[in-house]
């Protein structure tokens, strides 16, 4: 029996209310619509039911995949040897009061991982909170945001995370505050270690509701304007590099609309890689390889992916 089976049959015995999924296809879960089947997907709905099931894999040395909505994620067609946890039932908000010198001009709301960040911005908007509309449009999780240190129209994570609360192997449940994220340009010191993040704790400025309703309306339009939102993608296919900008680069390779299989090099904006209806694993691998190519050979720009590739 495997590792895998084996602690599949403990977790089962000690939480046998947790939804699971055995052979659960990733291309359901990921926003590129590719991915093959895993071995088990666990959906827990309470940190105690997560950190439970983390707890037995790491007593199996198993090392989960942890995912939210699955919107930076690029996994392989064949079926993959993997446990993942699906976070996105984890999901709750709460509204708690800053500290009195603070109270006056800032709110603070704790999030659980799971949560949209599209839920978050409305919600925050209703309580007439500002500073995390440029997230709302970002199709993530808040705990892939933190930890990915997400951004967008001048507005990133690190702005608004106060703490946050999260989960480690041998470790267990611990906080750390706003400086000890070690935030950078799409990455935290959650990026290469192996805890979860359980919820994480953001300060907002108190505003008017309709101005914030504006502004994230504003930004929408900006958004569908210049990105491919109706099709299939994992978003900004690559970080941005030193010398410049991933799809300016791209652009001026003339691989704009460039296409292998069913991915393609978006139209509509070429930092995009996209899923034309049938793209497979390979197809979006060959298109990111060719553009990595032709961009270093014509400008020395190394293009790093933003999403996360898994094989």
């Amino acid at each position: 029996m495997s590792d895998i089976s084996q602690a599949t049959g403990s977790i089962k015995s000690i939480l046998p209310d947790v939804i699971s999924k055995l052979d659960e296809p990733l291309k359901n879960h990921t926003s590129f619509k590719i991915g093959g089947p895993v071995s088990v997907m666990y959906f827990p709905d309470n940190i105690t039911s997560l950190t439970k099931i983390y707890d037995i894999l790491n007593d199996f040395n198993i090392t989960p995949l942890i995912m939210g909505n699955g919107s930076n994620i690029l996994a392989s067609d064949s079926k993959l040897d993997l446990v993942v946890i699906n976070m996105i039932n984890l999901n709750k908000i709460e509204s708690v009061d800053a500290d009195d010198s603070l109270s006056q001009e800032y709110g603070e709301l704790i999030v659980e991982s799971g949560t949209l960040l599209s839920k978050l911005a409305v919600f925050a908007c209703e309580h007439c909170l500002s500073g995390i509309e440029f997230a709302h449009g970002i199709p993530g999780t808040a705990g892939g945001a933190v930890a990915m240190n997400a951004g967008a129209y001048g507005g990133e994570m690190k702005d608004i995370v106060c703490s946050t609360n999260a989960y480690g192997p041998g470790r267990g449940s611990y906080i750390i505050n706003a400086g000890e994220h070690e935030f950078a340009y799409r990455k935290s010191i959650f990026t290469n270690n192996e805890d979860i993040i359980l919820s994480t704790k953001i300060r907002l400025q108190k505003g008017d509701t309709n101005q914030i309703k504006q502004k994230m309306d504003e930004l929408g339009i900006r958004r569908r304007e210049s990105q491919p939102l109706d099709i299939p993608s994992g978003g900004s296919t690559f970080k941005r590099p030193k010398e410049g900008y991933a799809a300016a680069f791209i652009e001026q390779g003339g691989l704009k609309g460039f296409t292998i299989g069913g991915a393609q090099v978006s139209e509509k904006h070429t930092g995009f890689i996209v899923n034309r209806g049938d793209a497979t694993f390979s197809d979006v691998m060959s298109v990111i390889e060719h553009v990595q190519k032709i961009v270093y050979e014509r400008f020395g720009a190394c293009l790093e992916p933003e999403i996360k590739i898994i094989r």
